[in-house]
């Protein structure tokens, strides 16, 4: 078989018939209107961080800009995200489930303030991570209050067909197992964008990179009408994202106008977080598959954990020991480590796509050797070392 023939095959199979695609285009109206949000809000921000002189000293350890840079991003892009959503919150009313989408939306919308909030308080006034903790929390909660949970039926459905013993989780049970699934997602997916938020367009190229991964995913399990309420709104909360990160990124591209700071990075990471809760729908294919499409800040993240723990350094305090960082310590410069990153965040992405279509069971056996191989990497090539500037800061 050639190679053309094999990409028709995959093509074919990838998009279904239960739905046009002219389904998916009619909600381009969220991605124009938070990517006009973002756009507007953004420029206003750094307008009015300007005046106020809110913005982000150089300091002379991780921080590597020279001049003070204008903060409120994050505000920026969650005016972008507000946009979206109350968008597609019009285009699906009349729709038959609306009241449980607009349920889903809300409680998506409510956590993206909650922890944007929490993030643009830790900007100013620099909380204690225990309080940032609690925010993230509180967000997670609201997930799981509107019904934003992971089904976990086939970990049952696994057990039943090794042991032939008929088995079915009862719905309470999913519930109380699926609560702390939640909760780690939510406080794992911002905690590692909130640590991948060093550079000129990093954060946001990479969320920028994985959503629109994402939404591939969210497109391919709407054309097979996959879910009467999960396909909308996850095509909704894809594009709404999409757009607030486009609509930033112009204005934070090195040499950056402004930062998103930690409200930005929390805003983004539980969006994210909220889109691979709602993929883990029925068969867990589709959850693994968004999991590795976010392959990139939990490589980064693991990596950083790893390389204070083995250097005897505390693991709560920041350093220039980043991926990112020993990219640009390694002498690439600030843009070549950039487009690096991005080129990462990339391959996972279509590897997350690839294995989406096989069974679960070879591509778990994929991502473990993914996930090693890229262990074996980041040792072999010295990223757990800790010297000079990738040296643990001092506060």
């Amino acid at each position: 078989m050639n190679l053309n023939i094999l990409a028709n095959t995959f093509c074919a199979g990838f998009i279904g018939h239960e739905r046009p695609l002219g389904w998916v285009l009619a909600f381009l109206p969220v991605f124009i209107a938070s990517l006009a949000g973002g756009l507007w809000a953004t420029w206003i921000c750094k307008k009015l961080a300007t005046k106020l002189n809110i913005t982000d000293k150089p300091d002379a350890t991780v921080k590597t800009h020279t001049e003070p840079v204008a903060y409120l991003g994050g505000i920026g892009m969650l005016v972008g995200v507000i946009f979206g959503i109350l968008t597609g919150m019009y285009l699906l009313i009349g729709e038959d489930v609306f009241n449980l989408q607009f349920k889903w939306l809300a409680g998506i919308l409510v956590g993206a303030v909650i922890t944007c909030t929490v993030g643009v308080v830790d900007d100013l006034v620099d909380i204690k991570p225990w309080q940032k903790l609690a925010g993230q929390f509180t967000a997670a909660l609201i997930l799981v209050g509107v019904g934003i949970l992971p089904d976990l039926s086939w970990t049952f459905e696994a057990v039943e067909k090794v042991t032939g013993i008929p088995l079915s989780m009862p719905p309470l049970l999913n519930t109380i197992l699926g609560i702390p699934v939640v909760i780690i997602f939510v406080l794992g997916a911002t905690n590692s964008l909130n640590l991948l938020d060093g550079l000129d367009g990093l954060c946001g190229g990479v969320t920028a990179i994985i959503t629109f991964g994402m939404l591939i995913l969210a497109i391919h399990l709407s054309s097979w009408n996959f879910s009467r309420t999960g396909d909308a709104v996850r095509i909704i909360i894809c594009m709404a994202l999409c757009g607030a990160v486009l609509g930033f990124l112009p204005f934070n591209r090195h040499p950056a106008k402004i930062f998103m700071g930690d409200a930005g990075s929390l805003l983004l990471g539980f969006c994210v977080a909220a889109l691979m809760i709602m993929f883990a729908e029925s068969n867990p294919r589709w959850w693994f598959a968004s999991v590795m499409l976010f392959g990139l800040p939990i490589l980064d993240t693991a990596t950083a954990l790893v390389r204070r723990k083995l250097n005897g350094r505390p693991l709560m305090v920041s350093d220039r020991g980043h991926i990112y960082d020993q990219l640009m310590d390694r002498g690439l410069g600030l843009k070549k480590s950039v487009q690096i990153s991005y080129a990462i965040a990339l391959t996972y992405a279509v590897i997350g796509l690839l294995m989406s279509q096989i069974r679960t069971r070879y591509a778990i056996i994929v991502y473990i050797i993914v996930f090693i191989v890229s262990g074996f990497i980041v040792w072999k090539k010295g990223f757990l070392k800790m010297d000079g500037l990738r040296g643990a800061a001092k506060k």
